[in-house]
């Protein structure tokens, strides 16, 4: 059974803690030098973000990759952010949890709802979204369920559109519900420093 693998890999890394304006942040190195950065509401235990960073080449940290929360919007120079600007009316893909499924939003996709389908492709461990007026495609993976080697579903997938917002939502399995609530008590565990202490506490 492999369930127990990612949890007993998210066991093992150093984890450290920090509460900061109603969140619990958690913040995972690996032994492989991978880090994983995560923020839970302290009232609910929502997932709001979390990020990972690998080395690079030479050693040092690379960039943050988002996989849940708001994507990150690169920086640029003042003279730069005047000449090249993401046009506002491009789709942006985020993932946005609840804490019963995984759901995904998709902002700037003003057709209406009969114009989307959403699928499994079950062989490609992904889904994929497509429109009929050829306007929009997406291929996205879902994780969680890779890490813990879990079956995509097609009847766990359903979407809706409101808001100009392509909104997917994915049931979470049981297996992985399970897993979330034992690693929320373990988190809980870890003596967290609050953000005017200076350095947070190590576990």
């Amino acid at each position: 059974m492999a369930v127990p693998s990612w949890l007993e890999r998210l066991r093992a890394a150093s984890k450290t803690a920090l509460l900061q304006d109603g969140k619990r942040k958690i913040h995972y190195l690996f032994e492989d030098g991978q880090e994983m950065a995560e923020e839970y509401e302290v009232k609910s235990g929502q997932l709001v973000s979390r990020k990972w960073r690998e080395k690079n080449t030479l050693g040092g940290s690379g960039k943050w990759q988002v996989e849940v929360g708001e994507p990150i919007s690169p920086l640029l120079g003042a003279l730069e952010s005047e000449l090249i600007k993401e046009s506002s009316s491009n789709p942006v893909f985020m993932r946005k949890d609840t804490l019963t499924s995984f759901q995904w939003r998709i902002r700037n996709l003003p057709y209406p709802k009969e114009v989307y389908s959403v699928s499994v492709e079950k062989e490609q461990r992904c889904c994929v979204i497509r429109t009929t007026n050829k306007k929009y495609y997406k291929k996205f993976s879902i994780p969680d369920l890779d890490r813990y080697q879990l079956p995509l579903d097609a009847a766990a997938l359903s979407f809706t559109h409101a808001n100009n917002t392509l909104i997917i939502t994915y049931q979470k399995p049981k297996e992985i519900l399970a897993a979330e609530e034992q690693l929320q008590k373990e988190l809980k565990k870890i003596k967290a420093a609050n953000s005017g202490d200076g350095d947070c506490k190590t576990q």
